[in-house]
């Protein structure tokens, strides 16, 4: 008899994909691999026909003649949607496969992080200025919805109030920004704008 002969239901069989990458296997769902639908692992899984003509081996894993090293990033942004690579693999081998897989998005991404790669060693460290503007309560929604373009807030430091002639005490704040100093800038930082430069002197004239 057919004894120890499993018959697993056929929507199990149907959900899971064995993968024979170069060797090494892997497994995932179906609706993973078909997450991006042009890709080449949707048309190998989804669209199982004589057309593609895809190879399996004796355990019924699809066979696919890469580089598994870099399979595994790929599989990654499938199930979750993000771009993971490990310290010792190189982008490029990511990307060679993404390209290969046909999967746009992941080559879009990976390009990105190329590129940003690239300049961030040809830069160097990014070098931030800081300032330091000091303004009282009212003034502050003003200050820190005229700041120009590239400072970015970073920290408010409230040092207590400064009791003026009248019965009322303002509360006076130190505000800290922030910008990249570019390379293409040379180190010239654009002017803060006109409210923050007579907040910047009535500062420096405490």
């Amino acid at each position: 008899g057919s004894a120890g002969a499993l018959s697993s239901p056929a929507a199990a069989a149907s959900k899971w994909v064995r993968l024979n990458v170069g060797g090494t296997y892997f497994v995932s769902t179906r609706q993973t691999l078909c997450r991006e639908p042009k890709s080449f692992l949707c048309r190998l899984c989804c669209q199982d026909g004589p057309e593609l003509g895809s190879d399996k081996d004796e355990t019924g894993a699809y066979l696919i003649d890469r580089d598994p090293t870099y399979f595994g990033p790929i599989l990654n942004y499938l199930r979750h949607g993000k771009l993971i690579i490990n310290k010792e693999l190189a982008e490029e081998g990511v990307l060679e496969e993404a390209e290969f897989y046909n999967i746009a998005s992941l080559v879009r991404l990976v390009k990105e992080r190329i590129r940003d790669n690239e300049n961030r060693t040809s830069q160097g460290p990014v070098k931030h200025v800081y300032r330091v503007l000091q303004c009282q309560e009212e003034e502050l929604t003003q200050m820190v919805s005229t700041m120009s373009d590239g400072w970015k807030f970073e920290q408010l430091i409230s040092i207590g109030s400064s009791y003026n002639y009248g019965n009322e005490d303002q509360a006076e704040f130190l505000c800290v920004v922030s910008r990249e100093l570019n390379n293409s800038t040379n180190g010239i930082v654009k002017e803060p704008s006109e409210k923050a430069k007579i907040l910047q002197e009535r500062g420096s004239r405490m």
